[in-house]
């Protein structure tokens, strides 16, 4: 099973160990060498490269979430769909699921419930809102950071909503104490049913218990369909009753009388967070027969496979239950349940009585839906010979039954032939090439071509301009059913690589420069400053500073010290003045006499300086001055 741990993929995922195992996948923790972060990586299994459903499901899964940007859903950073392996890594998230979290704490406080519920109806509108119906939401998928903080997990069964086709056709249909009655009944879907989910979830935090339980799936499929649960404040009366309403209102077997959106539920939650005495007063029909509950079956737990791969539900170590009547009728409806979750047939009171009839005949089985080499490998249909008689393009998937003749409920002779129409999958329309074109002509293309169902999704690239398409998915010549999702990836233009700066204060005017050049920034040398602490020759400042981030190759400033400062002075009018006191005044500015040009007479009068006055210089700054010969006046000074 272990068959990359120590490896490294694509020469950048270095697989450090394995953190989940799941039916058609295991997921490791690895190192991202090139974005220097730890990621999960999902891996198919082996055995399932050259199965063609599987594959499928797996591109799904990466699809679904690749539209999907929400801080409540686990990101997708990379996909590989090669011939020898198939990944998808993730964001790794370091925490315990929802379902951990419930068994610890027994019971939540409904303010806590709320603080997750809110949370995973946040994420869920996010991808109802791009088309998205998840179909397994349940704690064991529900991931919890330390700080609170929820990640929705695991798409492996969503759907695109326009394409949703009959749930039970898919072999996962979601864990069967938290899947709609629509979802057991093997019926169409929508995200309505995710707001299922989510009710049976807040019904779980809020009483420790799970509305239905018996020991086996098909007991709890069936009660999914027909029974009413418990009322949440007979099992814990300090709910709010607000909050039981909202919760029996998500749970309504019949999906139009639930919320019809997350949208919706949340801003019933909202109001009730604002007033919690807040009664909605919905009415729902409870039957008033006493209900038998049947105790739970054990379940396996499987550690940290919890974290990004579904349980699947495997009943196992059933513990001992209440007695229940021992009648023909419970066991045909048992009976039945089981066909509906296997199979995905809908319950006919004739065909039940065909089964447990007696003679020679039997009930013919709806086999439409099914995929046709499976059907003929199953043992279950023995009784019959199954014969393609057709292949028809159709919006079933290829290898899916589509009609079969006799139809389901017939009675026949054991061993009769069951003649079976099988889909080619829809008629295809060729995906035209809309590579580098403008998003918004590539989308109209797309439309005219006749597909229905265009989604955009962005990434970053150093060759093609922003606001340009970079590729499709499915790529262009392929063909494609008007209702498949055609994802067109659009160009966000080169990625912003970030850096951090380094500290460089104190550093000489060289390592400043190579410190600042490795860290991938430009050094950029402003020039020597006086500094009293600094030495000379090292560097005062930086802009901006030590451990700032910004853009790769952005620029560096820095400053190197010239030593302490020297303190200034202002050069006093010399002019007019004898040598004599002009030497003097000079002293008091404590600045120096420079040269003296003309007659060196300390009677002599000053008639020019070599700096103007007023003018501010650093202390000992040497003035040459300019003299003449004195007439000889009484002052000294010349005479006119």
């Amino acid at each position: 099973m272990d068959n990359f741990t120590g490896k490294k993929l694509d020469g950048r995922y270095e697989i450090q160990e394995i953190i989940g195992v799941g039916g058609m996948a295991v997921v490791y923790k690895a190192y991202d060498s090139i974005d220097d972060r730890i990621v999960a990586i999902k891996v198919l299994k082996e055995e399932y490269l050259q199965n063609d459903e599987f594959r499928r499901r797996f591109k799904n899964e990466s699809k679904a979430i690749a539209v999907l940007s929400h801080p409540n859903i686990v990101k997708v950073y990379d996909v590989s769909f090669g011939d020898r392996i198939q990944y998808i890594v993730m964001e790794y998230i370091d925490g315990i699921t929802l379902k951990e979290y419930i068994e610890q704490q027994k019971v939540l406080t409904w303010k806590e419930a709320v603080h997750f519920t809110v949370q995973i109806l946040r994420a869920l509108a996010h991808a109802h809102e791009r088309g998205i119906v998840h179909r397994d939401i349940k704690p064991q998928n529900i991931m919890m950071l330390e700080d609170g903080t929820i990640k929705v997990t695991d798409f492996g069964i969503a759907r695109f909503a326009q394409s949703e086709t009959k749930t039970m056709t898919d072999k996962a249909i979601g864990s069967v104490h938290y899947i709609s009655p629509e979802q057991a009944r093997g019926s169409v879907t929508d995200a309505k049913a995710d707001i299922y989910s989510v009710g049976v979830m807040l019904y779980e935090m809020l009483t420790g218990r799970l509305p239905f339980e018996a020991d086996s799936a098909v007991s709890v499929a069936i009660m999914q369909m027909q029974q009413e649960p418990k009322p949440p404040r007979l099992i814990n009366p300090e709910i709010p009753e607000g909050l039981e309403e909202i919760t029996l209102h998500a749970m309504q077997k019949d999906p139009d009388q639930r919320y019809r959106s997350a949208a919706e539920m949340l801003e019933d939650i909202e109001r009730f967070k604002r007033n919690p005495d807040i009664r909605f007063q919905y009415k729902y029909f409870i039957d008033e027969s006493p209900t038998k509950y049947v105790d739970a079956i054990s379940e396996i737990r499987s550690g940290r496979s919890d974290l990004y791969e579904r349980n699947y539900e495997r009943g196992k170590g059933a513990k001992k239950g209440k007695k229940k009547p021992n009648t023909l009728p419970i066991l045909a409806g048992i009976t039945a349940a089981l066909v509906i979750v296997v199979v995905g047939v809908t319950i006919a009171a004739m065909a039940i009585r065909g089964f447990f009839g007696g003679g020679s005949l039997v009930v013919v089985p709806n086999l439409v839906g099914q995929n046709y080499d499976e059907v003929k490998l199953s043992t279950k249909y023995s009784d019959f010979e199954i014969v393609q008689k057709n292949t028809e393009y159709s919006e079933a998937p290829a290898g899916q039954i589509i009609k079969q003749d006799p139809e389901a409920g017939t009675k026949v002779k054991k061993h009769s032939t069951i003649n079976v129409t099988v889909s080619k999958g829809p008629q295809g329309i060729t995906v035209p090439d809309v590579t580098g074109k403008d998003k918004n002509l590539a989308k109209s293309t797309l439309e005219s071509e006749g597909f229905t169902n265009v989604i955009e999704s962005s990434e970053y690239s150093e060759d093609v301009p922003k606001g340009q398409v970079i590729r499709t998915d499915p790529e262009a010549g392929q063909t494609a059913s008007k209702d498949d999702p055609i994802v067109i990836y659009v160009s966000m233009g080169p990625e912003t690589k970030m850096s951090i700066v380094p500290p460089v204060v104190g550093m000489t005017r060289d390592q400043a420069i190579r410190a600042i050049q490795d860290a991938g920034l430009t050094a950029d040398f402003q020039g020597e400053e006086p500094s009293d602490s600094v030495p000379v020759g090292k560097v005062t400042r930086q802009e901006p500073g030590a451990n700032s981030q910004v853009q790769s190759k952005s620029s560096v400033k820095f400053w190197i010290s010239k030593g302490k400062a020297t303190q200034t002075t202002t050069v006093p009018k010399l002019k007019g003045m004898t040598l004599k006191q002009a030497i003097q005044e000079l002293a008091n500015y404590k600045l120096r006499l420079g040269n003296i040009y003309g007659v060196n007479d300390q009677n002599g009068i000053v008639t020019d300086q070599s700096v103007d006055p007023y003018k501010t210089v650093d202390q000992g700054t040497a003035i040459d001055l300019t003299v003449v010969q004195s007439d000889g006046g009484p002052d000294g000074s010349s005479k006119p």
